[in-house]
């Protein structure tokens, strides 16, 4: 198989694991619904390059967080299907990330919007 082939694979099998991602989850739907109100607010409030910059850092931040957590509760259920309380304990730890991850985004979200959004209030008053 050339380099070329092989790479092209690896594309594939990353993108398929997106698409599975995106199609068994509900929070990863969330948050994918979450990243596209961003973008279209990003566009209404004509935000800096610095700030799209850090709204693609958490975007991407988040959808990764959700990936892996999937990702760890799908091996978990693999090795333990029954329940155990450390297989349990992986799954809180993996599901904590992704609510660290979130919980950063919004506060990033809310101090890049939250003057925009008070300037607009304002001119409408």
């Amino acid at each position: 198989m050339t380099y070329f082939k092989k790479r092209y694979n690896s594309f594939t099998f990353a993108f398929r694991g997106l698409i599975s991602a995106l199609r068994s989850e509900p929070h990863m739907r969330l948050h994918i619904l979450s990243a596209v109100a961003v973008v279209v607010a990003g566009f209404f409030f004509g935000i800096t390059r610095v700030e799209w910059c850090l709204l693609a850092g958490c975007i991407g931040l988040v959808i990764m967080a959700e990936v892996f957590n999937t990702a760890i509760e799908t091996l978990t259920n693999l090795v333990s299907p029954e329940w155990h309380p450390l297989a349990g304990k992986a799954k809180d730890l993996a599901a904590g990330a992704v609510l660290m991850a979130a919980a950063t985004a919004a506060v990033i979200g809310a101090i890049i919007f939250l003057p925009y959004l008070l300037r607009y209030i304002n001119s409408l008053v």
